[in-house]
């Protein structure tokens, strides 16, 4: 059973989704369908980003790689995915945080028009 709503924002997830081999395809849908369902999400699947204004990664380790996607929570039971990356550092790239601030602002923004 469902205790959240996830939906992509625009087509930035969807772009970095279909870039990604199917077996990295499927592990973001089980990140992703735990996210829907449990109540509390683990924070080896789902962290907020300290120093940001509700930003969180979804965090998908496959052997030796790492992926990110960003997203927040609209109300408690909606989770809006944003762009996504394959991590290569120990440091999230500013360019694909700033990036991701930027889309939630927009989220917002239009939502309120």
């Amino acid at each position: 059973m469902k205790v959240r709503e996830v939906i992509a924002y625009e087509n930035y997830f969807e772009d970095f989704l279909l870039q990604q081999p199917k077996k990295v395809q499927d592990k973001i849908f089980k990140i992703i369908e735990a996210i829907e369902t449990l109540e509390r999400v683990p924070s080896n699947y789902l962290k907020l980003l300290v120093g940001t204004p509700g930003l969180y990664e979804a965090r998908i380790q496959l052997g030796s790689n790492i992926w990110r996607v960003f997203c927040f929570f609209d109300d408690d039971r909606l989770v809006i995915l944003l762009n996504g990356f394959q991590k290569k550092t120990q440091k999230t790239p500013t360019s694909e945080m700033e990036k991701a601030l930027k889309l939630m602002k927009e989220y917002f923004t239009t939502k309120s028009k």
